[in-house]
């Protein structure tokens, strides 16, 4: 798998493809900027700190990275990876008694994705924003099914009448993902003022049956 998340051999700088010995060093260097970067902001990640930390050196990391950015945008497509299953638990989100329980399950699984790969998550949002399409594709790899589905939702509701027709669904959609991954991105800074996390769920999850099915949860 590459750093954008195409099938295919996992291959060093000079596009040889690595054998176990080297997967598991390239392993150990992408844990450790994981690890590094959960703990500094990324202009104090440096390359030979990535390799004191994976018990390498700073030339076997060139090896195969191009620099701290290319390792993060590797640890970016593979929190993406996760995307699918936590979207499964959209599957419930529809008119009807099993839509709360069904938009609860999702956004605690939204806010744990985000609480596993918070700082690398941030720096590809962040990269995103500035315009680096490398960032901005694994961006929309993860987040783009959300927006369809919660466009889907929004379009049904609009058929049945439960939503108005001048909601734009894509629009709507966009409006709820981002909704979901601010509060999940940074529900730990609410805390001091009162706000728990089930209190998160329980808002962010009625919003979503509301918003996207036009239905009141209750």
């Amino acid at each position: 798998m590459t750093s954008t998340g195409q099938a295919g051999p996992v291959v060093d700088q000079n596009g040889r493809p690595l054998g176990p010995r080297a997967l598991r060093t390239r392993s150990r260097l992408l844990e450790a900027t994981r690890r590094l970067l959960d703990e500094r902001p990324l202009r104090d990640v440096a390359v030979v700190d990535i390799a004191r930390r994976a018990g390498t050196s700073p030339a076997t990391f060139y090896q195969y990275f191009k620099g701290p950015e290319e390792a993060i945008l590797e640890l970016a497509a593979r929190a993406a990876d996760e995307m699918p299953g936590v979207l499964e638990e959209l599957r419930g989100l529809a008119p009807g008694p099993g839509a709360l329980p069904a938009a609860r399950a999702f956004v605690r699984a939204f806010i744990a994705h985000w609480d596993r790969h918070r700082a690398v998550l941030l720096v590809r949002n962040l990269a995103a924003e500035s315009g680096d399409r490398r960032f901005a594709r694994v961006r929309r790899r993860a987040l783009g099914p959300l927006l369809e589905r919660l466009a889907a939702l929004t379009a049904e509701g609009q058929r049945s009448g439960n939503v108005s027709r001048h909601l734009n669904p894509h629009a709507g959609g966009a409006a709820l993902a981002s909704i979901v991954e601010r509060l999940s991105a940074y529900h730990r800074e609410l805390e001091p003022t009162g706000v728990s996390l089930e209190d998160l769920v329980e808002t962010t999850a009625r919003i979503l049956v509301q918003v996207a099915t036009g239905t009141p949860p209750d």
